[in-house]
């Protein structure tokens, strides 16, 4: 029988869970609060749960404490996502997928000697934790969401908790770049307690991450699929629709060190789609430059320059 773990507890668009709860291990690093899983099932009452990177165990931890079924599945228990078949069709799945290497799990959190002498396979060849470049693990996890989502039974849904990761002054958003299949239904901002950012200073404009998101999506066609997916590519402003003449000019003299004459402008935008739109492009070029001193300083003689000092 079905039993809400805490209905005084309401599921928003913003949670926290100061402290942390019972069930999973919490020395297991990265394991979240079975809180969060308490709420998902008390909110969304499937009758049943499964989590195919299940960690340590929470979300059966939070199954049971609602009295509903689990089905858990892990690499240090024989499980790769990657390459295994997934067995059921599920109502409800839970994923909790590693942020990138920020913390490694094979032969870190569990013994990989163990799980090759027990099951056969290496899982530090086929562990997310351990993909080195940021694009093979972006393409990955998203390999490993439309696996799970194509299991789902119609109008099943997905609980994905994810984060962000900042490296030598980039941010990495999983949230960004994980592939959304079917309905996107949520997007929960999960506080973060507890942190080693917590305890650490940074120097210069570093912001500290103190959240999390769980992403739901709800699959409500058996075969025709919507996708959201983000596609890195690199675009010039110069083609770039929504850029101005300022914005073009100023580009193209903000590259050049010292001032540059007409003709060089003219040859830098030509074969680019702005010019290619206007007709009167040189003319363009030369209005934008005299009608922006403020951006822009006329050096005598047809050359110019961006003027750095502009506010």
């Amino acid at each position: 029988m079905y039993c809400h773990s805490n209905p005084m507890r309401p599921l928003t668009s913003i949670v926290s869970y100061p402290e942390r709860g019972d069930g999973g291990d919490s020395r297991y690093r990265g394991n979240c609060s079975p809180k969060l899983i308490e709420d998902l099932i008390g909110f969304f009452k499937p009758k049943e749960i499964c989590d195919y990177m299940c960690g340590s165990g929470t979300t059966k931890a939070a199954a049971d404490k609602a009295g509903i079924r689990s089905h858990l599945y892990d690499l240090h228990s024989g499980f790769d996502i990657m390459n295994c078949d997934i067995p059921e069709r599920p109502e409800f799945v839970f994923w909790h997928p590693p942020y990138w290497d920020i913390i490694q799990y094979s032969d870190v959190m569990y013994r990989a000697s163990d799980v090759m002498q027990k099951y056969g396979y290496d899982p530090k060849r086929l562990d997310l934790s351990r993909i080195e470049r940021w694009d093979d693990f972006v393409s990955a996890m998203n390999y490993a969401m439309m696996k799970q989502f194509s299991a789902l039974e119609n109008g099943g849904r997905m609980a994905v908790l994810m984060g962000d990761i900042k490296k030598k002054g980039r941010l990495y958003s999983m949230l960004a770049e994980i592939v959304k299949p079917g309905t996107l239904e949520n997007i929960i901002i999960k506080a973060q307690h507890n942190c080693f950012s917590d305890r650490t200073q940074y120097s210069g404009k570093f912001i500290p991450i103190l959240h999390e998101y769980v992403m739901i999506v709800r699959k409500d066609s058996p075969v025709l699929i919507p996708i959201l997916m983000t596609q890195s590519s690199a675009v010039d402003i110069r083609d770039m629709p929504g850029a101005t003449w300022r914005d073009v000019v100023a580009a193209v003299l903000e590259q050049c060190k010292e001032p540059v004459a007409l003709s060089f402008l003219y040859e830098q935008i030509e074969p680019h789609k702005k010019a290619q739109a206007n007709k009167w492009w040189k003319e363009k070029i030369r209005q934008t430059l005299q009608i922006n001193p403020m951006h822009f300083t006329h050096d005598g003689r047809g050359m110019w320059s961006l003027n750095r000092n502009a506010a």
